[in-house]
């Protein structure tokens, strides 16, 4: 005896890779489990499954395609609310519904291209069945348009909003991503320079993934070797964060009515790009060193977050802009807006348009006896390839090993 367990049957071809299975549930103790496979792997012609080999063979069976495939992928690794949302929409087929839709009308454009070319000089087919076709493909065309041009959102959601905390030398940025994360993630003390490498920690914020990045303060006059490369790091870093937390010491703003002239000078001394700033939340912190009269009016500047890293005053406020921050970056997918949530299916759709728009632009620069429909018809055979590898309807080994790779033994 082994231990007290459940065997569960599930008779293909309903199962989850179509064919008979049997699964055992036992305790997961590690003796328990190492006794489970010594047991098993007695019967004849059995062996541990590759990582990834249960969902492979679900695919194969026709019970799910590539996109779903991700979508699991995703969604057992889904460490928030949000991602699991994101995930459980491709794993429940979502996004295959989106691609599939625009391959079937393209296939249907298609198939009527190439009933004009056989049949129009016999009158059965007149050019208005050309004209729809073409039309069809233009609107695909601009549905793509749309759908590339997202910001990244999905991927964004999927893979964590890089967030940097940047500003000058003890303004409190270390202070700040330790009363973030609600832990001594960073070493906090009066000396200037404290910081030098990019320290980066993983946050579940309001449902949505984040990198939190602590970055060297941003200075010109400083001769150390070590603290200059730390500043060209988080300057490096700066340039492709999605999200930036200014932090500026609210002890030194001076006079209440020249804080965005403070503000707009101290972008300038940290080196900081102005095209950055839409990107950036501006975060007021050692508020607990004003008076109360300053301090109303700073709270009233909405461009503004105030905040005392000492006492946590403001902290609930900030955690709210920082939502709708997140909210804007990562989206809001929905059934009839699913977003792009991997780079592979990004890089086939602008392959898949680029294809589109070739066509496109060579009916509107030929007419009548010009045109070869029947070669330029092939832009469209390749549009439709595309589509294909992204849903797996077109098999590249090496782009299902990647995929199958991804998952754990078992899965």
């Amino acid at each position: 005896m082994i231990d007290r367990g459940l065997l569960l049957w599930f008779p293909g071809p309903n199962s989850f890779t179509g064919e008979d299975t049997v699964e055992f549930h036992v305790h997961g103790g590690t003796a328990i489990v190492s006794a489970m496979y010594d047991s098993l792997a007695s019967f004849p012609d059995t062996r541990v499954a590759e990582p990834g080999e249960f969902t492979k063979r679900a695919f194969y069976a026709g019970k799910m395609d590539l996109t779903e495939v991700e979508g699991l992928a995703d969604l057992i690794h889904a460490e928030t609310e949000a991602q699991r949302k994101q995930a459980l929409r491709q794993a429940n087929g979502q996004l295959a519904c989106f691609y599939n839709s625009m391959r079937t009308r393209l296939v249907a454009a298609i198939a009527n291209i190439e009933a004009y070319i056989d049949f129009s000089e016999d009158q059965d087919v007149d050019d208005d069945v050309l004209n729809g076709a073409v039309q069809k493909i233009e609107a695909i065309i601009d549905e793509l348009k749309v759908h590339l041009n997202d910001n990244r959102r999905g991927e964004r959601l999927r893979n964590g909003v890089r967030t940097a905390i940047v500003g000058a030398p003890n303004v409190g940025k270390s202070s700040l991503i330790n009363l973030l994360s609600q832990r001594n993630v960073s070493i906090v003390t009066s000396i200037a320079g404290t910081t030098r490498d990019i320290l980066e920690s993983h946050y579940d914020i309001a449902g949505y993934p984040v990198i939190l990045a602590d970055t060297a303060g941003l200075r010109a006059d400083t001769d150390d070797v070590v603290e200059c490369e730390g500043i060209a790091r988080a300057r490096t870093y700066v340039e492709c964060a999605d999200l930036l937390l200014l932090v500026v010491d609210a002890s030194r703003i001076g006079p209440i009515d020249k804080v965005d002239a403070f503000i707009e000078e101290y972008i300038q001394a940290l080196g900081i790009e102005k095209q950055l700033m839409s990107r950036t939340l501006i975060v007021l912190n050692k508020c607990d060193l004003l008076d109360k009269v300053t301090l109303e009016r700073l709270k009233n500047n909405s461009t503004l977050s105030c905040l005392s890293c000492e006492s946590e005053a403001g902290l609930a406020e900030l955690m709210e802009r920082l939502k709708v921050r997140l909210e804007q970056l990562c989206g809001n997918p929905s059934v009839e807006s699913p977003t792009i949530s991997q780079e592979r299916h990004r890089s086939h759709l602008k392959q898949c348009l680029t294809c589109l728009e070739r066509f496109r632009d060579y009916f509107k620069e030929t007419s009548g006896s010009d045109r070869d429909l029947a070669i330029v018809t092939h832009h469209l055979r390749n549009a439709v390839r595309c589509i294909g590898k992204i849903t797996g309807t077109v098999e590249t080994e090496e782009i299902l090993d990647v995929i199958f790779s991804t998952f754990c033994i078992g899965k």
